[in-house]
C-alpha cells in the first residue's frame, strides 16, 4: 500500500486521509471540513488535534455549538483523553446576559455580536498560542453575520489573522444553512467534504472527497470511510495503475488431471478466474479446490465468504472429506465472513489488500459476487471496483477466483451483472437432464493466457470433493439443459457408484 507522502504538512493521523491529501494539511493554512450532522466532522477534528499533541504541538478547539463536556464525552467514547496540550474554549454568553429574568436556554445565539465573537476567538488563540486550531462551527458565525457579504468579510479577517500566526486551522461547517453558501470554498486553502448515506437496508455508509487543495496533488473522487471505536478510518480508492509489477506467470494445477486438462494444464498465476453457474452446481467447492491445491504446494490462501454461514460451509466441506475448518485453524487458509450489509466496497478492497500484502497470499477466493453486489448501490461502480481489485491482485502475483450465481436452473440463464469480460478465465457450470437424472457439466469458455479444451465434461460432487470425467462427445445441447443423445450413453459417468 502507498505510504503518505513525506512532506512538512500537518498530518491528521488518519492513514487513509493523509494518503488522500498527499501527506496532510499544509501548515499555516485554513481548511474547511464540511458535512451534515453525524458525518464525522468532530471526530476527525479531535484526531487532528490528538495527532498534533503526540508530535508535541499545542491544539485549541473553539466550540460555538457543543459544550466542553460533550466534546470530552465524545473523545472518551473512542478511548481518548484530551491532554494538557489540547485546550477547549467554549464560547457562551456572559453571565450578566443570562441574569435579570432573561430565561434563555441557548448557550450561543445572536446575543453576542459577530465582531465580539471574532474578538473572543482571537483572544483565545492569543492566550493559548496553538499550532493547530479547530473552529466548530461556521454555521453559528453565518447566522450572526446575517448577510453573505458580512460573513465573507469575517472569514477573510479570520484567515489573514491566523496566516500571520502560522496556525493550521480546520473550520467545521455542518451545512445546516438553508442557502448553500460557497463563501468559504473560495477563501479556504482546501475543502474536504464528508457524506453520510442511509441505504434501504443495513448500516449507514460514509464517504469523503477532497473538493479543493491549492498547490497540492491529492486523490480525487470519493473514498469510503467508517467511524468505529478509535476514530475515523478512510479507505483510499484503489488505483491499480499505481501498482505495476512484472511477474513470471507459471501454470497452477489443481491436482485433478481431467480438470487440469480442461483448463489447459491449470490456471496461470496472477490471473483471475470466474466460476459461474446456477445455485447448487458446486461453485464454492471448485473455488475451494484451488485453495486446497495452494495449501498442498506450501502456499497460503484467503477465502472471503459473502453468502454462506461459515459453520454450514465447514460442515458441507467436512461431509465431502475436505477439512476446510482445520486449514483455517492452522492458518493455511485465511477465512473471513463478510457482511455485505455492514461493509462498504472500499473497506472490503482494503481488507483484501491488507490480507494479501501482510500474509503473502497467492490464492484469493471471493464467494460470491452476488453478495459483493449487495454492498454496491450502483452496478457500474461494482464493475469498476472489481476491475481495480483484480488488476491489483494480478500485478501482485495473486490468482483470484470469483464465483457468481446465475438466475435459473435449467435452460436459459441470466446473470445479475456481466463481469465475464473482466476475468482472464471463465468456467461455466450447468445442470442437464439425461436418463431420468439431473447431472452436472462444466466447460472452460475463456482463457486469455493460454490454450484450453473446448469440450464439455461431466463432473460429480461426492466423497473426496470434485470428480471430473472424460469429455461428453456423444451429446449435443448439454449447456441448454436437455441434450440430444448422438452416441452411446455409456459415456455418462456412473453416479450410482460415485
Amino acid at each position: 500500500m502507498n505510504e503518505p507522502h513525506a512532506t512538512d504538512n500537518a498530518a491528521t493521523g488518519i492513514w487513509g486521509l493523509d494518503d488522500v491529501l498527499g501527506g496532510g494539511l499544509s501548515r499555516g493554512s485554513i481548511f474547511l471540513l464540511e458535512g451534515e450532522p453525524g458525518s464525522g466532522k468532530t471526530t476527525l477534528a479531535l484526531q487532528f488535534l490528538l495527532t498534533g499533541e503526540a508530535q508535541g504541538e499545542k491544539g485549541l478547539y473553539i466550540t460555538l455549538s457543543e459544550t466542553d463536556k460533550e466534546l470530552r464525552a465524545g473523545a472518551a467514547s473512542h478511548g481518548w483523553q484530551l491532554g494538557e496540550r489540547i485546550k477547549v474554549c467554549e464560547l457562551i454568553p456572559a453571565d450578566s446576559i443570562l441574569a435579570g429574568g432573561q430565561h434563555q436556554t441557548l448557550l450561543y445565539a445572536s446575543d453576542l455580536e459577530l465582531g465580539e465573537t471574532t474578538q473572543q476567538i482571537f483572544a483565545a488563540v492569543e492566550r493559548e498560542k496553538p499550532s493547530r486550531l479547530v473552529i466548530d462551527s461556521l454555521s453559528e458565525i453565518r447566522l450572526l453575520a446575517q448577510s453573505s457579504l458580512r460573513y465573507r468579510r469575517q472569514i477573510l479577517t479570520i484567515k489573514h489573522h491566523f496566516a500571520r500566526l502560522n496556525i493550521t486551522v480546520l473550520m467545521l461547517d455542518d451545512l445546516t444553512s438553508e442557502v448553500s453558501d460557497k463563501t468559504v470554498h473560495s477563501i479556504a486553502h482546501g475543502v474536504v467534504q464528508l457524506q453520510q448515506v442511509a441505504p434501504d437496508y443495513g448500516a449507514e455508509r460514509r464517504r469523503m472527497r477532497v473538493l479543493k487543495y491549492r498547490g497540492q496533488r491529492y486523490r480525487g473522487g470519493y473514498h469510503d470511510m467508517t467511524i468505529t471505536k478509535g476514530g475515523v478510518r478512510v479507505f483510499p480508492r484503489l488505483v491499480a495503475a499505481e501498482h505495476r509489477n512484472r511477474l513470471a506467470r507459471a501454470s497452477i494445477p489443481t491436482g485433478i488431471k481431467p480438470f487440469d486438462d480442461l483448463l489447459g494444464g491449470g490456471v496461470d498465476g496472477g490471473s483471475s478466474t470466474l466460476v459461474i453457474g446456477p445455485a447448487g452446481t458446486g461453485k464454492s467447492l471448485i473455488a475451494i479446490t484451488f485453495a486446497l491445491a495452494a495449501v498442498r504446494r506450501g502456499e497460503k490462501a484467503a477465502l472471503f465468504v459473502f453468502d454462506e454461514e461459515l459453520g454450514l460451509l465447514y460442515d458441507r466441506m467436512q461431509g465431502l472429506g475436505l477439512d476446510l475448518e482445520g486449514a483455517g485453524d492452522r492458518g493455511e487458509i485465511l477465512i473471513e465472513q463478510i457482511d455485505a450489509a455492514e461493509l462498504s466496497p472500499g473497506e472490503f478492497s482494503h481488507r483484501v489488500r491488507r490480507t494479501v500484502d501482510q500474509n503473502f497470499i497467492k490464492t484469493v477466493i471471493i464467494d460470491s459476487l452476488n453478495g459483493y453486489q449487495a454492498a454496491m448501490p450502483q452496478e457500474n461502480s461494482l464493475i469498476l471496483h472489481i476491475h481495480e481489485l483484480l488488476q491489483y491482485l494480478n500485478r501482485h502475483g495473486a490468482s483470484t477466483f470469483l464465483t457468481m450465481a446465475q438466475h435459473g436452473l435449467v435452460g436459459h440463464m441470466s446473470t445479475p451483472i456481466d463481469v465475464t469480460y473482466l476475468a482472464d478465465s471463465v468456467l461455466l457450470l450447468r445442470y442437464f437432464e439425461a436418463q431420468g437424472q439431473v447431472r452436472r457439466a462444466m466447460s472452460c469458455i475463456k482463457k486469455r493466457t493460454g490454450r484450453h479444451e473446448t469440450t464439455i465434461r461431466e463432473y460429480h460432487i461426492g466423497e473426496g470433493g470434485l470428480r471430473v470425467e472424460a469429455p461428453l462427445t456423444d451429446f449435443q445441447g448439454v449447456l441448454h439443459g436437455v441434450p440430444a443423445i448422438l452416441g452411446r450413453t455409456e459415456k455418462l459417468m456412473d453416479t450410482a457408484g460415485a
